[in-house]
């Protein structure tokens, strides 16, 4: 039992964005009623319940599943400040379609910079992603347009391996 806890303390820690990383945003607007779309066009984040009719990215639930094994995974979402509704329905997307790896591995705010890991997958630029302390792979980039290409790098053995200073 010993060997296995410390297997994990030796894990890096994975960050992973939600929307435009494991959920497509564009799923949820579809999904809206066009009087809804009209009201919110300015700020569609801020539509009510929009976070709960999104959809998984293609590969994301498949490449989540094969990185915990390497990695210790959270979620590093934001949630509009506007829309109170978002910050469940990110809970409840979760407890849907990845339950099993990240049940109270979320963590929502508008600093990710402040939290402190090895590598964060984001779209986005925004937040603080800049600022992170570890790697910040850019989703949807030239370097990692889709998670075949994030699983390549992040499933490399050097990649996931710890520092010989971690292993002492």
């Amino acid at each position: 039992m010993s060997e296995k806890k410390d297997e994990k303390k030796k894990k890096k820690i994975l960050y992973f964005d939600m929307d435009g990383v494991l959920v497509d945003f564009q799923s949820g607007i579809d999904r809206l009623s066009e009087d809804v779309k009209k009201e919110y066009e300015e700020n569609i984040d801020e539509a009510p319940g929009i976070f709960g009719l999104m959809k998984p990215m293609p590969g994301a639930i498949e490449a989540v599943h094969k990185l915990k094994e390497y990695y210790d995974v959270y979620i590093l979402s934001t949630a509009p400040w506007k829309n109170p509704s978002a910050w469940s329905d990110k809970v409840k997307w979760v407890t849907e379609h990845l339950d099993d790896v990240f049940h109270k591995r979320i963590i929502i705010t508008h600093c990710k910079n402040l939290c402190h890991g090895d590598f964060l997958i984001d779209d986005r630029d925004k937040h603080g992603v800049k600022n992170f302390n570890g790697e910040w792979l850019q989703f949807g980039s030239e370097k990692y347009p889709n998670w075949s290409k994030v699983l390549e790098y992040l499933l490399n053995p050097k990649t996931y391996k710890t520092s010989e200073v971690d292993k002492k």
